[in-house]
């Protein structure tokens, strides 16, 4: 089928069967065949068009995936709220006014986090961005990549801020039936993850340097990276050559995520300590947002081996698939991607496999506003990016093909491929779900 006919699919409605009202959906319509196909803004729809060539599903696919897809709970196994653009006046203002390297990159960070409360035009964008996703929920990434509490409280705060001021359209959920109930209401929720864990970093007692654990679940953090690409207390990040494994500390680390109920997550850790974690821990564990090691000769340091994937499906737990093309290899798009999907739910089960698109959408008005602020000068590498180099080479189309806003042509791919509604639903967030419950204390721990 021709490109030109995927489109006039799309315009006619006749997947829906719905009559269109003539006015398009509303950027804040509860999730239907309409709502994902109606009223896209060129970014959107040019990220459709790349992905609808590349999958060139048949008219009876696109309506069963993009129905599907709407009457499911999506929850995105790891990902971002759609970002804002930044003030690029104010920005660059700061800029004239001396502020260090670590204001800038704080303030831009909080604009983009932030502007779709505080600006109207950017909140359109975040409300049709979320609108055309057909996403429930994210597993929102609320931590600054660390362990310092008070570096991991600030993505904390904006996220808090956000969900507190648009709770009508978006909230926090502090609990899986806080998804659910939001996918009732037509609304939308963060669940919320941290990219550390919060240490004292005093080392007087294991129990002194893990009392913050509880303050930031107490928060609401419900999910915390072991490691971020580099070496810590707890273990190997994916960065490091010696891939040296869990420390007797960070098995201590597990034991308390467990009582507490925050999940382990290993999407950034080596592939020994993933192993490692998962045989610690008595409840489930996951790797959020990775790709499969199987698949490429030369597999990316994110990815995991089948050892290790059978380990964290052994757990109950689940491997989230990226859109990161580097990480997916091969093509490098969404046909990839549905390839590695594949992979998780032919040889370890459905039950084991979600979608962590680790990517945001970014708005339409980010360039224009990024082009007032005078150049920065080059700084080094970040510590967190120091691993092995590599040669992969992304394209945009690889990238569009993966806009979160594609999420919709995720379910239509999954259709394509043959599966079953009850295990397209698992994938699409029924996994993530079971393992928030499994996770969860009965009560709120206390204090040991």
């Amino acid at each position: 089928m021709q490109r030109r006919t995927f489109l006039n699919i799309l315009a006619a409605g006749t997947m829906s069967g719905l009559a269109r009202t003539g006015l398009g959906a509303a950027a804040d319509e509860p999730p239907s065949v309409d709502s994902l196909t109606e009223r896209l803004n060129p970014a959107i729809q040019h990220a459709r068009d790349v992905a609808l060539n590349l999958l060139k599903p048949s008219a009876a696919e696109l309506e069963r995936g993009l129905r599907l897809h709407a009457e499911s709970v999506v929850f995105d196994a790891y990902g971002f709220s759609p970002r804002a653009a930044i003030d690029g006046q104010a920005l660059a203002a700061t800029v004239e006014a001396g502020a260090s390297d670590i204001e800038l990159q704080d303030l831009r960070e909080e604009m983009s986090m932030t502007r779709c409360v505080t600006d109207p035009v950017e909140e359109l964008e975040y409300r049709q961005a979320w609108r055309a996703s057909g996403v429930t929920c994210i597993f929102q990434n609320a931590g600054e990549e660390g362990q310092d509490p008070l570096r991991l409280l600030k993505r904390l705060a904006r996220f808090t801020y956000v969900t507190d001021l648009l709770r009508g359209f978006v909230s926090k959920a502090a609990v899986p039936d806080d998804v659910e109930e939001a996918k009732r209401q037509g609304r939308h929720c963060l669940y919320l993850t941290g990219n550390g864990v919060p240490l004292t970093q005093q080392w007087v007692s294991v129990p002194d340097e893990l009392r913050y654990l509880r303050v930031f679940y107490q928060l609401g953090i419900r999910m915390m990276h072991l490691t971020y690409q580099r070496r810590n207390m707890i273990g190997d990040g994916c960065g490091e050559e010696t891939d040296a494994g869990l420390s007797d500390f960070g098995r201590a680390v597990i034991a308390e995520m467990n009582r507490v109920g925050v999940i382990p997550d290993c999407a950034h850790s080596g592939w020994r300590t993933s192993l490692e974690a998962a045989r610690a821990s008595d409840k489930p564990v996951v790797a959020s947002h990775t790709t499969c090691a199987a698949l490429d000769a030369r597999p990316h340091a994110r990815s995991k081996p089948d050892e290790v994937i059978r380990a964290i499906a052994d757990t109950g737990g689940y491997i989230g698939i990226c859109s990161i093309p580097a990480f997916l290899r091969g093509s490098g798009d969404i046909v990839m991607l549905l390839n590695h999907i594949d992979h998780v739910a032919k040889q370890f089960g459905c039950d084991h496999v979600a979608i962590g698109t680790d990517v945001a959408y970014s708005s339409q008005n980010s360039a224009a506003e990024s082009r007032k602020v005078p150049r920065a000068r080059r700084g080094r590498v970040d510590f967190r990016t120091l691993w092995r180099p590599d040669d992969f080479a992304t394209t945009p189309q690889m990238s569009d093909s993966l806009a979160w806003t594609n999420w919709p042509l995720l379910t239509v791919g999954l259709v394509q491929r043959g599966y079953a509604d009850d295990d397209i639903r698992k994938i699409l967030g029924g996994n993530v779900l079971r393992v928030a419950r499994a996770t969860m204390s009965p009560q709120t721990a206390g204090p040991r």
